[in-house]
């Protein structure tokens, strides 16, 4: 009878042990996020004091005082507690060595660090508790600083804006020179943060949520790739299937970029909202969907920021009416496409999303 008693309490012990452990494990977990969350805010808070003020063009022609600018009859002043982050998602296919390094072929023939096939301005507003996305169509023609391949600076050109990122390293260099390249063509905006993903990601980043679920927007039909996607289907994409869908286009329809930028807007935005539920459910799946990136991804962002990040604007709103696209006209050049972008509406843009009526911060 001592010898049961003595086994159960010895069960109970063990028990009463694991269970301490368990806490003690979840405790560690909290205060983990907790003082990444902390570590994180401070870090934001001292990138946000490197902003510059924002210039903006011939429609807002007179300065005030407190960098307020005048634009059509109404005084505006900067939000300067935006954050703003370029993300980019690289391709670097055909890669070659050249001079010990990799670099990628671009549509020139030129080498390169990968080009910044998708690019999106994300602007949180903590005024607002909003986040708004830019998505830059790739072809856009721009002020884009060349290099050669020794690395030898050989002036501003004007050229597709997704070239910028391929003259660099393909890393932090490469990220840069985009971030330069991004901010002078939407007047001098101030640019926190760069996030570069490779589009290799994509398969496994989809499937960390699940699935994407969408509705088809135009024809995705390459058999090459086992890809048989009609327009206006209902699909729930996974793994190499969502690669193919925001990757491909038809080169040989004329402004076919527009429309595959449609389907990387429809892709953000979806897993964009399916990731946001999951870690509002879990604030650790902000953790691991930071993780699964690492191998993928190039960004000055790091785990304590990104962690601060994910818990402070999780509840901010974002959605198709965030959603925003550089307006302009696509013209057939000498070999490739180029976009031309309407000033007028970049300025105009640049007001809503950058500016507030002054004394409204």
């Amino acid at each position: 009878m001592e010898d049961k008693q003595y086994t159960e309490k010895k069960k109970m012990s063990i028990g009463i042990r694991i269970l301490l452990v368990v806490l003690a494990i979840v405790l560690l977990m909290v205060g983990f996020v907790f003082v990444l969350r902390t570590v994180g805010k401070s870090k934001l808070s001292d990138d946000l004091l490197d902003n510059t003020g924002i210039t903006v063009g011939e429609e807002a022609k007179e300065r005030l005082d407190n960098n307020e600018i005048l634009y059509k009859g109404q005084i505006y002043a900067p939000n300067e507690d935006l954050v703003t982050i370029l993300v980019m998602g690289i391709d670097k296919e055909t890669v070659t060595e050249v001079g010990g390094q990799s670099w990628t072929a671009d549509e020139s023939g030129e080498y390169a660090g990968g080009q910044a096939d998708a690019l999106f301005l994300v602007v949180i507003d903590p005024h607002k508790k909003n986040v708004s996305v830019v998505a830059i169509n790739r072809n856009s023609m721009a002020e884009v600083d060349v290099f050669d391949e020794a690395g030898n600076y050989q002036g501003i050109f004007t050229q597709q804006i997704a070239l910028q990122h391929g003259y660099g390293d393909g890393k932090e260099e490469s990220c840069l020179r985009q971030v330069k390249a991004v901010s002078r063509m939407f007047h001098n905006i101030p640019i926190n943060a760069y996030v570069a993903i490779s589009m290799d990601a994509i398969p496994e980043l989809t499937d960390a949520v699940g699935g994407v679920t969408v509705e088809v927007l135009d024809d995705v039909i390459y058999p090459e790739y086992n890809m048989d996607l009609h327009q206006g289907e209902t699909v729930t994409l996974h793994g190499e299937q969502a690669y193919w869908y925001v990757r491909l286009r038809n080169e040989n329809v004329f402004d076919s970029n527009s429309l595959r930028l449609q389907r990387q807007k429809q892709y953000l935005t979806t897993f964009a909202a399916e990731a946001k539920n999951q870690c509002k459910a879990d604030v650790r799946v902000a953790v691991k969907l930071y993780n699964t990136l690492q191998k993928y991804m190039t960004t000055d962002i790091d785990l304590s920021t990104f962690t601060y990040m994910a818990t402070e604007y999780i509840d901010y709103d974002f959605d198709i009416d965030n959603l925003y696209s550089l307006q302009g006209e696509s013209v057939q050049g000498n070999k490739f496409e180029e976009y031309y972008v309407d000033d007028a509406a970049l300025q105009q843009l640049i007001i809503e999303l950058f500016y507030e009526p002054a004394g409204e911060s």
